[in-house]
């Protein structure tokens, strides 16, 4: 069967985690409007239907790879997430180059391209937002990219927020992938474990309800996991619990929120949707902690698995 890897690469916000979502058919990435929401290389498996476009009999299976946005670092944590997106260009089988219609070509794209080309890896350009853009900005982007961005293997204009244009890209990809082994069993579209889905949707959840006030000062860890079976008429149920850290104590208020009520609804949020993922009844427990300028200190960001 034709078989590999392929990363989501370009700016903060340009829509990656949406399109892995999109492609995959489920929820396996955490999506917010604040950028460098995406700190992880989250994976996302696609497995080709019968008579999918461009798909041989045998048929195909794309391991897709979300990054963190490319942009300019201010901490030591955004170096740290620079360096995990990058890592995955000449390491993967096609990369998947995205660029926002509504918006201009940047120095970020430019930079990005510059990457590509140093690396030889067969790129896709892909212009995402079509769906908030006009024709004539879709064909203009498409020529900009051309003209400033260098060749690519392929380009399409897609929206990874109603899926048009992502069987085109379905088959750009295939189409380029070498022969390979079925990488995971059928039905899997993703191998992140629970603890990382759990800590990931709650700080999805945060970021909503906090805003502007604290994007990049929040991480989430689950650090105790109990997987307790059914017992007479109690079914399963999976005991997670969760520690929120912040940099500041003003930080620590806005998380709590007045009476805990953000914590809480933010918690019982996440808590409902990894239900509906999981399958199975979940218990979150919630702590909120102080820990000093933990996105510039290199022992932190160790411990937190950055």
């Amino acid at each position: 069967m034709k078989s590999g890897i392929a990363t989501l690469v370009g700016r903060p916000n340009v829509g990656k985690s949406t399109l892995l979502n999109q492609l995959v058919g489920t929820k396996v990435s955490i999506v917010s409007d604040r950028p460098q929401t995406t700190r992880n290389q989250v994976r996302g498996v696609w497995n080709a239907p019968p008579g999918a476009r461009g798909v041989p009999e045998d048929g195909a299976q794309v391991v897709f790879i979300d990054t963190p946005g490319i942009h300019k670092p201010k901490t030591e944590l955004g170096r740290r997430l620079n360096q995990r997106s990058i890592e995955t260009l000449d390491a993967v089988d096609v990369v998947c180059f995205l660029i926002d219609a509504t918006a201009d070509i940047g120095a970020g794209d430019r930079y990005i391209a510059g990457l590509l080309a140093d690396v030889g890896t067969p790129a896709v350009l892909v212009l995402n937002k079509t769906d908030a853009a006009g024709p004539n900005d879709i064909l203009e982007h498409l020529a900009g990219a051309a003209g400033t961005l260098g060749d690519f293997a392929a380009y399409v204009p897609l929206s990874a927020r109603t899926g048009e244009g992502s069987e085109a890209l379905l088959g750009e990809i295939t189409g380029r992938l070498p022969d390979g082994p079925l990488y995971y069993p059928d039905g899997v579209v993703t191998d992140q474990p629970d603890t990382f889905l759990a800590a990931e949707l709650l700080r999805e959840k945060l970021l909503a309800m906090a805003r502007e006030e604290l994007p990049h000062s929040l991480a989430v860890t689950v650090e105790e996991i109990e997987d307790r079976p059914a017992v007479g008429d109690k079914d399963a149920l999976l005991v997670l619990r969760a520690v929120v850290r912040v940099e500041r104590d003003s930080q620590k208020g806005i998380v709590i929120g007045k009476g805990g009520a953000v914590i809480k609804e933010a918690g019982t949020a996440a808590r409902l949707e990894l239900e509906a993922l999981l399958g199975t009844r979940v218990h979150l427990e919630t702590h909120v902690k102080v820990e000093k300028d933990w996105q510039r200190r290199p022992d932190a960001l160790d411990r937190l698995g950055f």
